[in-house]
């Protein structure tokens, strides 16, 4: 009989917290957070009821760890996707667009509807990490303003005009593949428009002012 390593184990154990996690985010966008059950999730991922709550004490509990780890991950793949831009404009298109289509992907409730989801604990904690996509967001526009692309204003609370933008924007979800692309494409102009940005004949974005 093979001797089972601590290096097996932790794979085991990794493999199993992977499924548990795909299998929720999974009932997430086909049947939404209300009434789903930790013994729907653990029939899902195809693992024993007790193997879901070795890990996860409540659904809540089991919310807050799956936003978390796709919020790093939307994070990570966001700042590599914005490397290879550099106007300021096109880089809030591309943080708006990558914002849609995550929320509509991961099905999460966004923004304050999380916290009529989460206790107030676990909602500050999402809070601290979701906090990086504002200071993401808020170096777009500030860069934005110092090249010229957008007029001075308060930049957090422009921030946090945006981000109210993309949660109204999430909350109209659904709708097939073209709906989505078209809302996606309004969002994408409005929160530009609104930011200040002005484009030529072309749709290239043009400097307001000289820096």
């Amino acid at each position: 009989m093979p001797r089972i390593t601590a290096a097996n184990n932790a794979a085991q154990r990794a493999e199993t917290r992977r499924r548990i996690l795909t299998a929720f985010g999974e009932l997430l966008f086909t049947h939404g957070l209300p009434g789903l059950t930790m013994t729907d999730v653990a029939r899902h991922a195809g693992v024993g009821r007790t193997a879901v709550y070795n890990y996860y004490a409540d659904i809540e509990e089991l919310l807050i760890s799956y936003a978390l780890e796709e919020t790093e991950r939307f994070l990570a793949e966001l700042r590599d996707s914005l490397h290879g831009l550099e106007n300021p404009v096109e880089r809030l298109a591309l943080y708006v667009r990558a914002q849609v289509e995550d929320l509509a992907r991961r099905h999460l409730p966004p923004g304050p509807a999380m916290g009529a989801v989460l206790s107030p604990g676990s909602f500050a904690k999402l809070a601290d990490h979701v906090g990086e996509l504002s200071v993401l967001l808020q170096d777009i526009l500030r860069e934005g303003m110092a090249q010229g692309y957008l007029p001075e204003a308060d930049v957090e609370q422009q921030a946090q005009l945006v981000h109210g933008t993309l949660s109204s924007s999430a909350a109209r979800g659904g709708g097939q593949a073209d709906d989505l692309e078209s809302r996606i494409a309004r969002t994408v102009r409005f929160i530009q428009l609104g930011a200040g940005a002005r484009f030529d004949d072309d749709g290239r974005p043009l400097r307001i002012r000289h820096r």
